[in-house]
């Protein structure tokens, strides 16, 4: 059963690369020819369009950055795939537009599960990524083989969109404990605390977390601004969900301003 993969960046690359050396049938895609070049001897087969892959895969993987990215491609996928085709979404984006996709997908008589993934190439390349899952409990079960290929832990939350959901909340916890971690770096220097070595302290303290280890490895503020837009967009979809729900105006405030603070550090 060969499976497709479109989305081969930092993180969707290692992904697929793992699928290849687990032994899959792997069918790849890539808006940008150069981004293949890696793949040319790895057993991995080609597809010159969107549609082309979706005709040849019986399960097709997407991970790529946003919500227009996902809807572009899946415009061309859905009618490609035949009936009891499995589309899995590992991009990070609205719950609605899963459940949207997931309708459009089913009137094919294709399933579609959300499976966002935390722990960044790193842990793609590791194999240790977690996966969050939403969709139908048999469609889980039959994908799941795979997503071991790159996965630590796979936790089934619930319907389509319940992956997506506890992605942002995960993603907003990541912005605010960064937020925390600025701050506390901060108070470190205002009262004469050697910055370096609270650092230090702190990674084996009850204060810890993964967050603060990331905040703490940047040279400087503006250093992670690639990463800071990428959590604003997750924050600010989590508050398309939840509106003005008071648990997550705390996690936005304490989140946002360390997020601004980064975007002008790096235009600066």
């Amino acid at each position: 059963m060969t499976v497709g993969f479109i989305g081969l960046g930092s993180q969707g690359g290692p992904m697929a690369q793992r699928l290849i050396e687990a032994g899959h049938p792997v069918m790849l895609w890539a808006r940008r020819p150069d981004s293949l070049a890696p793949y040319r001897h790895s057993g991995a087969t080609f597809a010159d369009s969107v549609t082309a892959l979706g005709a040849a895969c019986a399960i097709v993987a997407v991970c790529v950055v946003d919500d227009a990215g996902v809807e572009a491609i899946c415009a061309d996928l859905i009618p490609a795939m035949a009936s009891g085709g499995i589309i899995i979404i590992h991009s990070t984006i609205h719950p609605r537009t899963c459940t949207g996709l997931a309708d459009q997908a089913a009137a094919r008589g294709i399933s579609l599960v959300d499976a966002p993934v935390s722990g960044g190439g790193g842990g793609a390349a590791t194999g240790t990524l977690t996966v969050m899952l939403g969709g139908d409990a048999d469609v889980v079960a039959k994908v799941t083989p795979l997503l071991r290929a790159f996965a630590g832990t796979i936790v089934h939350l619930g319907d389509v969109g319940a992956g997506q959901n506890a992605k942002l909340i995960n993603n907003a916890l990541m912005a605010a404990h960064m937020a925390l971690a600025h701050n506390a770096l901060e108070a470190a220097d205002a009262i004469g605390v050697d910055r370096a070595a609270l650092a230090e302290l702190v990674k084996v303290s009850s204060g810890r977390s993964f967050g603060f280890d990331v905040y703490a490895r940047q040279p400087s503020v503006g250093a992670f601004a690639h990463g800071a837009k990428l959590l604003a967009k997750d924050v600010g979809l989590l508050g398309e969900v939840m509106g003005d729900a008071p648990s997550f105006a705390v996690l936005r405030d304490t989140a946002h301003p360390y997020l601004d603070l980064v975007a002008h550090s790096a235009a600066a």
